[in-house]
């Protein structure tokens, strides 16, 4: 029997950027997910290289993860490529 594979994107709903009050996915700065053998993997950026919130949005992606059930360990890998530009922001609700 395989476990399911627990919902990383709906965890990483509730980390907030908090400059803008958005979610890290509708801001654009998580870039990739991935579950291994108990892991969750996240690549993720900040809007500049030189956020003072970095280690912040890290911690907090970090602790949402382990927060889901079937997940025991979190990777979280910070990158500046490719850069971020608003372009990756999701519309905003209408």
């Amino acid at each position: 029997m395989t476990e399911p594979v627990p919902d990383i994107h709906q965890a990483l709903r509730g980390v907030l950027d908090p400059e803008t009050g958005r979610d890290l996915i509708a801001m654009g700065l998580i870039y990739e997910t991935r579950f291994e053998t108990g892991t969750a993997h996240v690549r993720m950026t900040t809007t500049t290289r030189g956020c003072p919130l970095t280690e912040m949005l890290r911690l907090g992606v970090e602790a949402a993860l382990l927060a889901v059930p079937g997940i025991a360990a979190a990777e979280v890998t910070l990158t500046w490529e490719p850069l971020w530009t608003p372009d990756r922001m999701e519309p905003l609700p209408m």
